[in-house]
């Protein structure tokens, strides 16, 4: 008997030695309560507890996206699923959407105590926070404003949470499903919308070509303008280098027979006799066309005779001007017949 006695004794000791060791993992803790108050709170690593009289607490808190009931407490960030629900924008659209929270666990001791079932509550306060914010907004704010959405719901849900010892890190919206005659109608809105792009791109590309085809024509225009300017300016600067030596030349000529004659006036008799002469050999185009001199005329034609004489080295005979005259005017007169 003593020997069972003794046994039964270590027995005891040893089950009272386990039951005091508490080994808590890491980013894990476990709210202890002594007879039915809160104690402490035991952190990560090797603990000493009192049995029977320290208990710890147990807390509902998501384990792979399950809500369960557990005595150890997780701190790190967890992901709890907003169920999907429907939900009425301001323009009287109902949707269906629902959304993903980043929660993480601050003060074990609030989540323990200040709230019965934390994962609940706050799936629970982002369905009907959710609600609100969507109904200020309308539909196509709805489905472009997802920053918004997550940034207006993480702060409603951070301040309300703050007092359960939780935090809110970020709010994601997974899905937002309008009804299908509302997609039906944003795919056409969507296809009418490109529609009118493609022909937008079409009418500025043809806009540029235009311009560009009618910046080519003016500049083609331009160098037509110029090239042309350019030729009538060499071409009158031709002709008038021309008419300058023709000048040059006649002025010689003139010298070289006012040398040779040694009389200014008959000079300018020969000259314009040889004008007349060759005025007059224009007008003869076949055989046997006549030309009649004017009477003024032939005072000039009077004088090629003389010059003749004078040029080839003979003395001119002294005759009267009139007899001079009617000579030369025959002569003339001969030749063009």
């Amino acid at each position: 008997m003593g020997l069972i006695l003794l046994g039964a004794l270590g027995l005891c000791a040893v089950v009272l030695l386990v039951s005091s060791i508490k080994i808590v993992k890491q980013s894990e803790c476990v709210i202890i309560e002594r007879l039915g108050r809160y104690h402490g709170t035991l952190s990560s690593g090797f603990n000493v507890i009192l049995p029977f009289v320290d208990q710890p607490r147990g807390i509902f808190w998501v384990f792979d996206g399950i809500a369960v009931h557990c005595n150890h407490i997780d701190l790190r960030e967890t992901v709890l699923d907003v169920p999907e629900q429907a939900v009425i924008t301001r323009d009287n659209v109902s949707i269906r959407i629902d959304a993903l929270l980043y929660i993480q666990i601050m003060d074990a001791k609030k989540a323990t105590y200040e709230i019965s079932n934390l994962p609940i509550a706050v799936g629970q306060l982002a369905q009907t926070s959710l609600r609100n914010v969507i109904g200020e907004m309308d539909l196509d704010q709805t489905l472009t404003s997802r920053d918004i959405i997550n940034a207006k719901l993480k702060t409603i849900l951070d301040e309300a949470t703050d007092k359960w010892g939780t935090k809110v890190n970020r709010v994601e919206l997974k899905n937002i499903t309008p009804p299908r005659e509302i997609q039906v109608a944003m795919e056409k809105q969507m296809q009418a919308e490109r529609e009118r792009r493609a022909k937008v791109l079409d009418a500025e590309g043809d806009k540029q070509a235009r311009i560009m085809r009618s910046q080519g024509m003016k500049e083609e225009q331009i160098n037509l303008a110029d090239g042309h300017k350019e030729s009538q300016i060499r071409r009158a600067q031709g002709e008038a280098e021309a008419i300058k030596q023709v000048a040059d030349a006649t002025k010689q000529a003139m010298n070289e027979i006012k040398s040779a004659v040694g009389e200014s006036e008959l000079t300018t008799q020969y000259l314009l006799a040889s004008k007349y002469i060759e005025a007059f050999s224009n007008f003869v185009q076949r055989d046997g066309d006549k030309v009649f001199i004017p009477y003024e005329a032939s005072t000039a034609l009077s004088s090629l005779g003389s010059i003749k004489e004078i040029l080839a080295g003979g003395a001119p005979a002294k005759r009267t001007r009139s007899s001079s005259n009617a000579s030369g005017s025959e002569q003339q007169v001969g030749r063009l017949q």
